[in-house]
């Protein structure tokens, strides 16, 4: 069984900070991409950011310039550093992994709310 955890969620103010984090456990094959996806009330889950094992990345365009994601492979997490928070970012952000034998993992979940 393979457990994800996520942490660093919180609640900010507009143009703030946050860094979250993502730690992968148990039997895992081999890591392939990891990334974060999001979830706004009353709105479907979407991508936010990946990187793949090879290092390549790939960002939703409305974080942009904002946000990056990092990996620390030895310890199997995934990192969001999200700066510049905007209240349109408010969501449930989940972590999401996909190893080599197209098995594919999520996180709880951690909230995140961007308010004055």
């Amino acid at each position: 069984q393979v457990q994800l955890v996520e942490s660093g969620g919180g609640l900010v103010p507009p143009g703030g900070s946050l860094r979250l984090s993502c730690a992968a456990s148990g039997s895992i094959a081999s890591i392939n991409t990891m990334g974060w996806y999001r979830q706004a009330p009353g709105k479907p889950r979407v991508l936010v950011a990946t990187k793949t094992s090879g290092g390549n990345t790939n960002y939703r365009d409305s974080v942009k310039g904002r946000f990056t994601i990092s990996r620390d492979n030895a310890k199997n997490t995934v990192y969001l550093q999200m700066n510049s928070l905007k209240p349109e970012d408010t969501a449930v952000y989940y972590c999401n992994l996909w190893d080599f034998r197209s098995a594919n993992y999520w996180g709880q979940g951690t909230q995140v709310t961007v308010s004055s």
